[in-house]
């Protein structure tokens, strides 16, 4: 799809970097830059009758809210500046429930990105990834430090296991994918059965992107004992690719955070630029 609105979320932990990178990627595309400025409240210790009487919390709220009213006029004049089209909201939400707020904001951008100074943080990091994942419908970009975001890649490698979050990430990719001089779909360890991927693993779905004009060739890895994270990170140096594709949490997020998992394992470490769509 073409992404002509993108998402950028920032707190007053975060300096502009991000959204310089977010702006960068807009002049890419004509894009119009959506900013959403975070302050994540903490809820009150012993309930609703200690937030009515504990002053220590009140002034807490007091300084969290200052801290947002400030961030948003940083955010405002650094939108004020830049050559596409943009627009800024601010929010306050508790702590618990800001991960629907994020997700109800991403339904109106086409992708939301998460840039270094982003990723080097924790809570706001993870309710932005829950909320662009499991409540948007939309894919996430995430742009790690050291590496070139862009949303018109020249070598792509697609990780594809045949699930149905991995078909809704080309599908989401679809427009770059088709743009691409390469595209590597990559298999790890792929079953050959009807209920998995086929007789020949990857046929199907390599002649689905073929119809449309994707320059694509199908890679079937051994993981040789190996995670299949590392493979996948292993294999994009040796294509030399721009961007990662991949489906996110093929099991659920409880199990992904007990027994770990490829979508953890990348969202923890991401190497280089990754496109994740549920």
């Amino acid at each position: 799809m073409a992404f002509k609105t993108i998402l950028a979320v920032t707190g007053p932990s975060q300096g502009d970097g991000d959204l310089k990178l977010a702006a960068g990627l807009c002049e890419q595309f004509g894009a119009h830059l959506s900013v959403l400025v975070l302050v994540l409240a903490a809820p009150p210790s012993g309930g609703g009758y200690a937030a009515a009487v504990s002053p220590a919390w009140l002034e807490e709220r007091r300084a969290d809210l200052k801290r947002l009213k400030e961030r948003t006029s940083v955010v405002s004049a650094f939108l004020s500046q830049i050559v596409t089209s943009g627009d800024l909201i601010d929010d306050y939400p508790d702590t618990a429930w800001a991960d629907e707020t994020i997700g109800r904001r991403a339904r109106y951008a086409d992708i939301t990105v998460i840039g270094p100074e982003l990723l080097a943080g924790e809570t706001l990091k993870c309710k932005v990834i829950e909320g662009a994942l499991f409540s948007s419908g939309k894919p996430l970009l995430l742009i790690p430090e050291g590496s070139r975001p862009t949303l018109k890649p020249k070598r792509v490698l697609v990780a594809w296991d045949a699930r149905l979050e991995s078909s809704r990430a080309v599908r989401e990719s679809l427009d770059m994918l088709i743009g691409a001089d390469e595209v590597h779909l990559v298999m790890v360890d792929p079953v050959e059965d009807e209920y998995h991927h086929g007789a020949e693993p990857g046929a199907d779905a390599a002649a689905y992107l073929a119809r449309h004009g994707v320059k694509v060739t199908v890679d079937r890895l051994p993981s040789s004992n190996h995670s299949v994270a590392d493979v996948l990170r292993r294999h994009a140096v040796d294509i030399a690719a721009d961007l990662m594709v991949m489906g996110a949490y093929g099991h659920s997020r409880l199990r992904q955070r007990i027994f770990g998992g490829v979508t953890k394992s990348m969202l923890d470490d991401p190497s280089m630029p990754i496109l994740m769509a549920r």
